[in-house]
Order: structure tokens, then C-alpha cells, then sequence
């Protein structure tokens, strides 16, 4: 029963096990990283900028449904005029007609009714009768409906500027996304190649394991045939320890550099990495190199659409310094009723507006701070430039050095293993002391060590060349916008 459930258990956790490789590695870090996904996202900032743009060209349409209701005697005036249902007693011609009426009645005939009615004191009676029908109108409920198409005509090139501007800040960012891409693919190839070489110095120290352990056996049947003494047994014992020492840190290490590739893969089932991830760097100058990268940087081509997007925000304020011109087109129902839909009640306007600044300091102070930022970004680009060729450099210089570091380690590691085996022939004949053949299997295991660590930098230091040539991660077709 207990052999079924060690089975079980076994074939459970190799059912669980993920070994990746580093392509896997960073097409799932390109999908699933969430930082990477976050700043994806400026991209489609970017692009409705430019709807935003693209959007104003075609004006505004608006539904407008305005209910109120008011006993104040010009807007209820106003609303009977708006929905045509003004009259005369509206006026207040009843108390006009009234004093007319009134003088008719005093009058016995139309000769007397025309000298009394222009009698100027009988006129000024009539003309300062204020009209009662006309001040103290009823409340009114008003229902307004209409629609508003409101559209610039002419705003001096600033809209064209404005969607320049847009279009430019969308490749910046698809520029920028790229660079951060790249800047991911490197701290991938950290993790993973980090997790390889700490898996490389687990298996180097496992066979110091087995060779301090093959020492103590040695001498431990040396001291039983009292040809060695405690003295060698403890020193072979204590290496042995420290071996195991060693282990556990290289175990740490390695857990480690997986968790760190599992959080940038956010993908939690990796429990194990493949081989060693070789980016082999490029067989040319380094003249050649750094016009390359002058040619491929994605982070210089991002900062040379935020320059000409600066270019182009000088030509934006100018625009202000153009008369700008808009049209107003509306049409609408009023009534007293929320039923108002009567081609009776309806109307429409049709306007168009000018606008022109004829002085404006504050627009010449914009454009010269708009000239002054834009030089700044062009010395920020040139200054760029620079340091790319300065960074192509320190990388190619870099991994040449870390190219031959390992050559010799190579060498080295071959020489300390062949001389381990020789001073392990010479301490069973009696020729040395335990003290040196256990210096001679700590300077093998350095010399594995120094070679696993050597053969990461120079990965490293390959990927980081590529990297800085721009083309670490490869870029596929971006959609168009």
C-alpha cells in the first residue's frame, strides 16, 4: 500500500512539473506580464487622442429637451412668440382698446372721438396705461426640443495639426512599447539563464558531493588500516559539510531565479528550465554595430516622434494667430405641451461665426515656449544618439571580453580536474597530506563554478549587445492607424 501511494505521489508532481524553455519563457512573459500589458495600453491612450482629433472635424450633434415653467413675464411672453401662439391680448390691447372704447363712449360723434383721441394729454393717458394682460401674464409650462449641429469650418490648420500631433504620439508609444519589450526579453533571459546556472552549480556541487564522500570512505578504510589519522577523516568530514552547504545556497538560488521567471511569465507551473539560452551576437564592427542600432533603436525612434510632435506643436499655437470659423444649425419644436412635434411649432436658425485675434500676446508667448520645448527635445535626441553609440560600445566591448573569459575558464576547469585526479592517485600512495588534496577539490569545484558563471555572463552579455542593437525581441507588423 505505502509502495502505491509513494507511486501515486510521484507520478502526481511529474504531472504537475513544467520545464520551459526560454522562447516559451518569453512568449509567455510578451502575453501574460501585467506591466507589459499596462503600458500596451498608452498605445490605445494614444489612439483616441486621435479620434478625439479626428472626431472634432465632424462637429457636434445634440438632442436638447429644455421643460420649465415660469410666471415671469418676458420668458412667458418669449415662449408664446417661440411656439406662435402669441395674440394681441398678449400686448395688452384690451387695456389699449379699453381707453379706446372709453373715449367712444364720451364722444357723440367720430369728429369728437378723433379731437379727443388726439388731444396729447388724452394720448399720453393711453400711452402710459401699463398692460396688465402684458406684465402679469399666467404661469406657462414650455417644452423645447431641438436639435444642434454646431461644426468648425476653418480653425486655421489647428485641427490638421492636432491630428498630426495624435498620429505621431500613437507610433511614440507603439516606439516606446517596443523599447519596454525588449527591456523585458532582457530580464527574462536573466531569470532563466540565472535559473540554469544555479541548476549548473547544483549539479557541479552534487559531484563535489560525491567525490567528498568518495574521500571519507577513502580514508576512512585508510585510518581503519591505520594508514591515515583522525586528523584526515575530520578534515575530509568538514569539507564534506561544507559541500553540503554549498548546495542548499545553490537550491536556494535556483528556487529563486524561478520564482522571478514565474512572476514575469505570471505563469505559477514552472518548476524546472532547460538549457542554457545563447544569444549569439552579431559578426561585424562595431562601426557597423552602432549604425545599426542608430537604425533600430526603438527607443530613439520614440523620441524622434516626440521631437517632431514638438515640431508640430509649434505650428498648433500659431494657428491661434488665424481667424477661426464655425457654423450653428438648429432645429426645434416649442409648445406648451410635452407633445410639441407640429410642423406649426417648429423652427430653425443657421449661423455662422468669425473669430480673429488680432493681438494676443499670450498666443506669441506659447509659440516661443512651444520653440523652446522643441529644441529642448532636439537636444535630447542628439544627446541620445550618443549614448546609444556609447552603450553599442561598452556592450561590444563587453562580450568580447566575456567571449574569451570563458575560453579560458574552459581551459582551466579541464586543467583542475585532471590535476584533482592526479593528487587523489598521489594522496593513495602516501605521496601528500589530506590538507592538500582537499585544496586541490575545492580549487576543481571553483574552477566548475567560475565556468558556469562564465558561460552566464557571456549569455548575458550577448543578450545585452542584442538589446542594445534594438532587435533582442522581434517586432511583428504593427496594424496601422
Amino acid at each position: 500500500m505505502k509502495k502505491l501511494l509513494l507511486l501515486a505521489a510521484a507520478l502526481s508532481s511529474s504531472l504537475l512539473a513544467k520545464t520551459i524553455t526560454f522562447d516559451e519563457a518569453l512568449k509567455e512573459a510578451l502575453s501574460n506580464n501585467l506591466e507589459l500589458k499596462a503600458k500596451k495600453l498608452n498605445i490605445d491612450k494614444a489612439k483616441a487622442d486621435l479620434n478625439r482629433a479626428k472626431g472634432t472635424e465632424w462637429g457636434k450633434l445634440t438632442f436638447a429637451e429644455e421643460i420649465s415653467r415660469t410666471n415671469n413675464a418676458l420668458y412667458v411672453f418669449g415662449m408664446k412668440l417661440e411656439s406662435r401662439e402669441a395674440k394681441f391680448v398678449d400686448f395688452g390691447f384690451s387695456d389699449f382698446l379699453g381707453g379706446v372704447g372709453q373715449a367712444l363712449a364720451y364722444s357723440s360723434n367720430f369728429d369728437q372721438f378723433k379731437s379727443m383721441m388726439l388731444n396729447p394729454a388724452n394720448g399720453a393717458k393711453l400711452l402710459n396705461t401699463a398692460p396688465k394682460d402684458l406684465n402679469y401674464p399666467g404661469s406657462r409650462s414650455n417644452f423645447k426640443t431641438k436639435l444642434i449641429y454646431e461644426v468648425p469650418l476653418f480653425t486655421g490648420f489647428k485641427l490638421s495639426y492636432a491630428k498630426e500631433m495624435a498620429k505621431l504620439q500613437v507610433k511614440a508609444n507603439k516606439y516606446k512599447y517596443a523599447h519596454d519589450k525588449n527591456k523585458l526579453g532582457i530580464e527574462v533571459l536573466k531569470a532563466y539563464n540565472g535559473a540554469v546556472a544555479a541548476k549548473g552549480f547544483i549539479d557541479a556541487l552534487e559531484t563535489a558531493k560525491k567525490t567528498t564522500t568518495s574521500f571519507i570512505k577513502m580514508i576512512q578504510a585508510f585510518y581503519d588500516n591505520g594508514m591515515a589519522t583522525k586528523t584526515d577523516l575530520l578534515e575530509a568530514k568538514k569539507r564534506d559539510h561544507e559541500v553540503d552547504a554549498l548546495l542548499i545556497q545553490a537550491k536556494s538560488k535556483y528556487d529563486l531565479a524561478l520564482a522571478y521567471l514565474r512572476f514575469l511569465t505570471d505563469d505559477n507551473e514552472i518548476t524546472d528550465v532547460g538549457d542554457f539560452k545563447i544569444i549569439i551576437a552579431p559578426d561585424a564592427t562595431l562601426e557597423d554595430l552602432q549604425k545599426e542600432a542608430l537604425n533600430k533603436r526603438n527607443d530613439l525612434k520614440w523620441m524622434k516622434s516626440n521631437l517632431e510632435t514638438m515640431q508640430k506643436k509649434v505650428k498648433f499655437e500659431k494657428a491661434d494667430k488665424y481667424p477661426m470659423i464655425g457654423a450653428h444649425l438648429e432645429y426645434g419644436f416649442n409648445d406648451n405641451q410635452l407633445n410639441n412635434i407640429d410642423s406649426d411649432k417648429d423652427y430653425y436658425m443657421i449661423a455662422a461665426g468669425l473669430k480673429w485675434n488680432i493681438f494676443d500676446g499670450a498666443t506669441s508667448a506659447k509659440v516661443e515656449k512651444s520653440k523652446i520645448e522643441a529644441a529642448q527635445v532636439a537636444n535630447y535626441y542628439n544627446y541620445m544618439k550618443k549614448g546609444i553609440k556609447l552603450d553599442v560600445e561598452q556592450k561590444y566591448l563587453d562580450y568580447k571580453a566575456k567571449s574569451s573569459v570563458v575560453k579560458e575558464k574552459l581551459i582551466n576547469k579541464e586543467l583542475a580536474e585532471e590535476i584533482l585526479k592526479k593528487y587523489t592517485y598521489m594522496y593513495k600512495q602516501g605521496m601528500i597530506n589530506i590538507t592538500i588534496l582537499l585544496m586541490k577539490e575545492a580549487e576543481a569545484r571553483k574552477a566548475r563554478a567560475e565556468l558556469i558563471k562564465a558561460r552566464y555572463d557571456e549569455a548575458l552579455a550577448a543578450a545585452k549587445l542584442k538589446e542594445a542593437l534594438g532587435d533582442l525581441v522581434k517586432e511583428s507588423k504593427w496594424e496601422n492607424y
